[in-house]
């Protein structure tokens, strides 16, 4: 028997520390490699970390409420064969060949001005989108690292408070910490922000004030800031879906005991997306400043509602190399593990395009907000039962027919309408020339 340390794993390639968020587990538990072993949460979702190792755990490092850094021991697990040990330190990167000290100061200080003049670079690039915490780092003359500066963006503190909280890093640098610390402090205790805006309260009784959860958070200001960013321009397209749907009805059964998946409409509509994507490949770009960038690869995003209330997109990343048996399966898994919240950093990063089934709501059409850096968003609107004219060798009918609508949303700075309603009319071409007689696989 021996013990070796777990380190908190890599959450995906921007993240450099996590929030515990709880513990699954307990001292003296029996725990299997890979079984859940605590909660944590990073800027873009909150998982499970599941367990190194197979054994004891025998001392918990790390507490409810802790920030880490990736890389850095959370747990003790005793475990029965030394060789696991050896494995796992092969893992962890060597540490460095001295300490950090007096000596490393002047190295640390160099590296924070270089930081601090490359925001100062961006912001004069960029002087309208300067944020109030940009400004307070040219006006207090402190350094603040991005995620400090995303927590002060999200919790809405003034130049004023930032410059009031003490540090304890390096030179009294702001941590995670001190901000967080701040943050709930901020929540317990009235603090003078010098704004005018009075603190909400509930006076007459007559409404509820519901705090926002940092995931509502999160959402209400990606969405604000991309309709800042973007020129939204929507077009719609009523599609015939009756071959299709009539397709996967004589299908589903045989789908689902050979493949052991329920096919929903959500692959077959990513299916035509993608295909339509390779026709139109401007509308799989990203704008940086006066330069687009056109993504190679076709990475869709599929938003999902939680059982929350919030809304999360993953990412189904290279969609253009699944068959559908394969797309059905990501959708299931993606779906499944979002209401499980189970996703990881990288399920959710690098999409390229986003498509949302608000038809499983029963709505008929919506214009949806494009999700940033992308460039267009897709809805696929309830499939309803209606009259239409179809015509015949021998005249016209009337017959009664599947039909969906498509709203197509897109950025005007670098998608035209031409560009955008030819998009979201081949995309339902694909559908309506779905091919009755085509086999699952």
């Amino acid at each position: 028997m021996a013990l070796v340390d777990m380190v908190m794993p890599k959450m995906g390639e921007s993240i450099v520390e996590c929030t515990i968020i709880s513990w699954l587990k307990k001292p003296g538990d029996r725990i299997e490699a890979d079984d859940s072993l605590l909660e944590v949460a990073t800027d873009k979702v909150d998982t499970e970390v599941p367990s190194s190792h197979a054994g004891i755990l025998k001392e918990i490092l790390v507490n409810d409420g802790d920030v880490v850094a990736i890389g850095s021991p959370v747990a003790r697990i005793e475990v029965e064969h030394a060789g696991e040990i050896a494995q796992d330190e092969s893992a962890v990167p060597a540490p460095l060949s001295h300490p950090f000290g007096e000596t490393e100061e002047q190295d640390v200080a160099s590296v924070a001005a270089k930081l601090e003049d490359d925001i100062s670079q961006i912001s004069v690039r960029n002087p309208e989108i300067r944020t109030d915490a940009e400004t307070a780092v040219a006006e207090n003359n402190r350094f603040y690292s991005p995620l400090v500066l995303s927590i002060v963006k999200a919790e809405g503190i003034s130049q004023a408070e930032l410059a009031s909280i003490k540090g304890t890093g390096a030179e009294n640098r702001i941590t995670k910490n001190d901000i967080l610390a701040y943050v709930e402090k901020r929540k317990s205790e009235p603090v003078s922000t010098g704004s005018s805006f009075p603190k909400a309260a509930s006076i007459t009784g007559q409404n509820d004030i519901i705090q926002m959860d940092r995931m509502r958070k999160m959402i209400a200001e990606r969405m604000v800031e991309s309709k800042r960013i973007a020129p939204h321009v929507s077009s719609f397209v009523e599609t015939d879906m009756t071959v299709l749907v009539q397709w996967r009805e004589r299908n589903k059964t045989a789908f689902q005991q050979q493949y052991g998946e329920n096919i929903t409409y959500t692959p077959l509509l990513i299916e035509a997306v993608v295909k339509a994507i390779r026709d139109f490949p401007m509308i799989n770009v990203s704008v940086d400043g006066d330069t687009i960038i056109v993504k190679k690869a076709i990475n869709v995003g599929m938003a999902v509602a939680l059982p929350s209330g919030n809304l999360i997109v993953p990412v189904i990343h290279n969609a253009d190399q699944y068959n559908l048996v394969g797309l059905t399966r990501k959708v299931n898994d993606l779906s499944r593990r979002a209401r499980e919240n189970k996703l990881t950093a990288d399920d959710l990063a690098n999409g390229t395009y986003t498509v949302s089934n608000i038809g499983t709501f029963g709505n008929v059409m919506g214009t949806p907000i494009i999700v940033q850096p992308q460039v267009a968003i897709m809805a696929f609107g309830a499939i309803e039962k209606k009259p239409a004219v179809i015509e015949t060798p021998q005249g016209d009918l009337i017959g009664v027919r599947q039909k969906m609508f498509i709203s197509h949303s897109y950025d005007h700075r670098v998608v035209d309408g031409s560009l955008g309603g030819q998009f979201v009319k081949r995309v339902s071409d694909y559908l309506e020339g779905f091919d009755p007689d085509r086999k699952i696989v």
